[in-house]
C-alpha cells in the first residue's frame, strides 16, 4: 500500500478499534460513579457532527503527509499542556450545553483527522473547567464512543468508492487489524481503568501527558 493511503488506512482502523476499547472503558468508569453524563449529552450532538464531517468529507480529500503531521502537532499541543498543568481559575465553569456541543464538535473534527479518540483534546478541556482529573478521564473515555462511530461511519462513507488494497479491506478501513487490536485492546482496558483509580491526580496527570 502507497505510504500516502497507508496513513489514511491505519488512522480510519485505529478509529474503529475505539468502538470497542471505548465501551470496555466506559463500563469500567461508570461502576465507580466517574464517568459525567451530563457532559457526555451535552457534548455528543456535535461530537456526532464534527465526526461525521471529518471522515465523510475532508479525511478523503487531505493528503496523509498531512494528517500525519496534523496528528503529530495536536497530540505535542496536548501533552506540553497537561505537563505544564497550569491550574484554572477557581470560577472557571465548563460552558452551557450550546458550549459543549460547539466545543464536541470541534473534538470530533479534530479526532476524525487524526484518528484519536478526543480524551487527549477533551481532557484538557474538561480540566480548564474545573471538572476532577478522574472524572475528565474517565468522560473522556465515554465520548470516545460517539467520536469512533461518527468517523468510523463517515471513513466508511468517504472511502466506499475505492477499490480494495488489501484482502480484509473495507474503504479506509482493514478489518483484519481491526479484529486482533480491537480484542486485545477490550480484555486490557478494564486494567488501565483500576490502574486511573488507584493513581493520585497528580501521577495520572503526568502519565497521560507522558503517554
Amino acid at each position: 500500500v502507497g505510504a500516502d493511503l497507508a496513513v489514511k488506512m491505519a488512522i480510519a482502523t485505529a478509529m474503529a478499534t475505539i468502538l470497542f476499547t471505548s465501551l470496555s472503558t466506559m463500563r469500567a468508569h461508570h461502576r465507580r460513579g466517574a464517568v459525567r453524563w451530563d457532559i457526555v449529552r451535552g457534548m455528543s450532538p456535535g461530537i456526532v457532527l464534527g465526526g461525521l464531517a471529518a471522515g465523510a468529507g475532508v479525511f478523503a480529500l487531505v493528503k496523509g503527509q498531512v494528517l500525519a503531521l496534523s496528528f503529530a502537532a495536536f497530540v505535542a499541543f496536548s501533552a506540553t499542556q497537561m505537563l505544564l498543568a497550569r491550574p484554572p481559575k477557581p470560577t472557571r465553569q465548563l460552558p452551557k450545553r450550546l458550549g459543549q456541543a460547539a466545543a464536541g464538535g470541534g473534538i470530533g473534527f479534530v479526532s476524525g483527522l487524526v484518528g484519536a479518540g478526543g480524551a487527549f483534546l477533551a481532557v484538557p478541556f474538561m480540566s480548564r473547567g474545573n471538572v476532577p482529573i478522574h472524572n475528565a478521564v474517565a468522560t473522556g473515555a465515554a465520548i470516545g464512543f460517539p467520536i469512533a462511530l461518527a468517523n468510523t461511519l463517515g471513513y466508511v462513507i468517504g472511502g466506499w468508492s475505492q477499490a480494495p488494497v488489501l484482502p480484509g479491506a473495507v474503504g479506509f478501513l482493514y478489518l483484519p487489524a481491526l479484529a486482533v487490536i480491537a480484542l486485545a485492546s477490550v480484555l486490557v482496558a478494564p486494567l488501565g481503568t483500576r490502574a486511573a483509580h488507584a493513581l493520585d491526580v497528580r501521577q495520572l496527570r503526568r502519565i497521560f501527558a507522558i503517554m
